[in-house]
């Protein structure tokens, strides 16, 4: 690696950037001024928008996109990182359509929702027991509850840059409109810092029901320390409180997730994106004492949670053919993916001398406009800048497709050519050519 002392900053022009990506997007452009006359800030979405304006999309296919524009895209990002197969499998497509013909919601269980909830228990065998949700912030949400219910305690930790949803106790170190009594009983720790971690339970003490962390930091592309993680795994059985794991992102990192990755058991475990096959599907779940406090059939009161699709059909057909397509080896061709994509853009950052780095786990990376050494989301903050941002937006120029902060990840539709084509893409961007 070259030294970073020898290094120089990354220079993209953000005009010359923004003025091309107008240039090419005038029908995404007109769109989104409509759109926010009756979207609030032009979509539903928070997270996808960007300046000056996301790209409308009409059309993906395998790790292709198509705007409203007719501009063709790879897509890294995979709607963040949860079409793990691309877009519009057609195994997939199939089983959605055969479903749909056969009703898409009913109020009661089918067969499909009990075949999902077993391929994912035999995959992460610590999930004795689960329940479906929509989305992954109902998930945290009920885990949390779960927890609090459980240890019949009020208090929760949570990490610095930690993204768990955007229900109150997820969102309560960032956001507006939650009442002070909330905030009380959310603590905060620095991400792979075990000792602050400990002084943080050790504060707590009777009163911290649960811990809940990801494996891999999403909103900082940083794997964890396994000695941190294990670490939590021990103070969380020596305090009492419970250990909740946040696989929505890191599942996709082996049949049985980061857990089977690090060797960690944890008490609760909450999932998402890939289980949904492209589809609103996610879940909470592990140890059976927990989850039996959702039981109505328990002799106490039970904890109540509804949904009118949680668990629907389509969904879950969607998910049952996504994981029976993941095998052992899909999971480790996309790993080794992944591997070859860090090792391609780090060489390319060391060749041009650029202080730009590559972090991430299988086949998660995420591109960081610093050299500073990246451990924590306070360190990344440093390589998420205007730069970073501006890069970027030169890359959706230049046909590929990652988050704003460079969060990324592969695809089974993708192999060499689409990593050489992302590290082209880059070099241009970075030489000034984009």
């Amino acid at each position: 690696m070259t030294d970073v002392a020898s290094v120089r900053p990354a220079q993209v022009d953000l005009g010359r950037a923004v003025e091309r990506y107008q240039q090419q997007t005038p029908r995404s452009r007109a769109h989104f001024a409509h759109a926010a006359e009756r979207l609030a800030g032009g979509t539903t979405r928070t997270t996808v928008f960007f300046e000056p304006y996301p790209p409308v999309m009409v059309r993906g296919e395998g790790c292709w996109t198509e705007d409203l524009d007719g501009n063709r895209r790879i897509d890294f990002l995979a709607n963040y990182t949860s079409l793990i197969l691309g877009h519009a499998h057609p195994e997939v497509n199939c089983a959605v359509t055969e479903q749909v013909g056969r009703g898409s919601a009913f109020a009661a269980p089918t067969p499909h929702e009990l075949r999902l909830a077993e391929l994912i228990s035999t995959r992460v065998p610590s999930v004795e027991r689960l329940r479906f949700t929509n989305s992954g912030t109902e998930a945290t949400l009920f885990a949390l509850r779960l927890a609090r219910a459980f240890t019949r305690r009020d208090k929760v930790l949570i990490f610095e840059g930690g993204y768990h949803g955007t229900h109150d106790y997820a969102a309560a170190a960032a956001s507006a409109g939650i009442p002070s009594a909330v905030r009380g009983t959310v603590l905060s720790a620095p991400y792979n810092d075990l000792e602050a971690v400990a002084r943080v339970v050790r504060e707590a003490g009777d009163d911290l029901a649960a811990i809940i962390v990801e494996p891999y930091l999403g909103q900082a592309g940083i794997p964890v320390r396994p000695e941190f993680l294990h670490g939590l795994r021990e103070l969380t059985r020596g305090n009492g409180s419970l250990l909740i794991l946040d696989e929505v992102i890191s599942l996709r990192l082996a049949p049985g997730g980061a857990q089977q990755h690090y060797d960690v058991v944890p008490d609760l475990t909450t999932m998402g994106k890939i289980i949904g096959g492209g589809y609103p599907v996610a879940a909470f779940g592990g140890r059976a004492d927990v989850m039996a406090l959702l039981d109505p059939r328990g002799s106490g009161p039970a904890i109540p949670h509804g949904g009118t699709f949680n668990g629907n059909p389509v969904g879950a057909v969607a998910g049952i053919t996504t994981l029976e397509l993941l095998t052992p080896a899909v999971y480790a061709r996309l790993n080794r993916l992944g591997d070859e994509l860090r090792a391609r853009l780090g060489a390319l950052f060391d060749r041009l001398g650029v202080a730009v780095q590559v972090t991430g786990l299988g086949s998660l990376f995420n591109v960081h406009f610093s050299r500073e050494p990246i451990f924590d989301y306070a360190s990344s903050r440093a390589g998420a800048n205007a730069t970073s941002r501006a890069a970027m937006l030169a890359l959706l120029n230049e046909g590929v497709m990652l988050a704003p902060r460079g969060l990324g990840c592969i695809t089974t539709p993708m192999d060499t050519p689409e990593l050489a084509a992302l590290e082209q893409a880059l070099e241009r961007v970075l030489t000034s050519a984009a």
